[in-house]
């Protein structure tokens, strides 16, 4: 996974630098592209295509993709007129370095560009383009990560039910993930049963992540969170623990952990990285 991650980064890096743009939007797009990550979108798309047998390099555009528009989320999470973060990954957030404008425009362009180094990938089939490029804008979109992005936004003040709070992390959070990993399946050549099998682990993973957020930000120390712990509490937000208690926010994400590795077990793969993975989503403490 420590290879995955030096080759993600180093291709990062030089997709940005190819860009044809002007050099201080570049310069804002890998300011938080290079911010420390835990990369974990783009190494479960990578641990999938190794449980397909299939050489990583083919989904590493895929990759860098999904790690693009998860860090345009965190630029425009962070800004004054939705979270006012002035810390991320224990950095300035985008905006408090380059501006609330060009803040934007940096995450708008990591957004965009993420369609665009699929759509130019050589080493992709025409029909895995469009897939991939459908799936990718369903999950970023209002059916997926923005939507989910708006009803925690009016979930704010209120107490949702947990029903309602698993919706929007369901969507916030989970169709990304699950994005990576069907991603992996459909560029490894999975079966359509395999690719059934690995979105609903990662719909189980999904939610585990964002239940181990919710605990970090009761328990987690600050130094290496990169950001204030809290927040949760200070925004007002309902959270698994809120709702659950903290045993009962722990109970549940050990559910999903459970159940997310009796999925990949029926899988009959070599999924060893998938299921080191599930255990670092379930006790990470970043």
């Amino acid at each position: 996974m420590k290879e995955y991650i030096v080759q993600i980064e180093k291709e990062l890096s030089k997709q940005i630098d190819v860009l044809n743009a002007p050099s201080i939007i570049k310069k804002a797009m890998d300011y938080s592209l290079q911010a420390g990550g835990k990369r974990i979108r783009p190494i479960l798309l990578l641990s999938t295509l190794h449980a397909l047998n299939q050489e990583i390099n083919r989904g590493l555009s895929c990759a860098c993709a999904v790690e693009m528009i998860h860090t345009y989320s965190l630029i425009h999470d962070d800004l004054p007129a939705m979270d006012n973060d002035d810390l991320r990954r224990g950095k300035p957030t985008n905006h408090k370095v380059f501006g609330e404008a060009m803040a934007i425009l940096a995450g708008d362009g990591l957004l965009t560009y993420s369609f665009q180094r699929i759509a130019e990938d050589q080493q992709l089939t025409a029909q895995e383009k469009v897939e991939l490029i459908k799936l990718l804008a369903m999950a970023a979109g209002a059916e997926g990560m923005v939507g989910g992005q708006v009803a925690d936004m009016e979930g704010e003040n209120t107490t949702l039910s947990i029903d309602q709070l698993e919706y929007i992390h369901a969507n916030k959070t989970g169709k990304l993930i699950t994005f990576s990993v069907v991603a992996g399946a459909i560029i490894g050549g999975a079966t359509q049963k395999q690719q059934e099998l690995f979105s609903k682990f990662a719909n189980h993973i999904g939610i585990a992540f964002q239940i181990r957020d919710d605990v970090l930000d009761i328990e987690g120390d600050q130094a290496i969170i990169g950001k204030p712990v809290g927040s949760d509490i200070t925004n007002h937000k309902s959270t698994y623990p809120s709702l659950l208690s903290l045993e009962g926010a722990k109970e549940r994400l050990h559910y999903h952990i459970n159940q997310a590795k009796k999925i990949l077990e029926q899988t009959g793969l070599r999924t060893e990285l998938l299921f080191q993975m599930t255990d670092l989503i379930a006790v990470r403490d970043r």
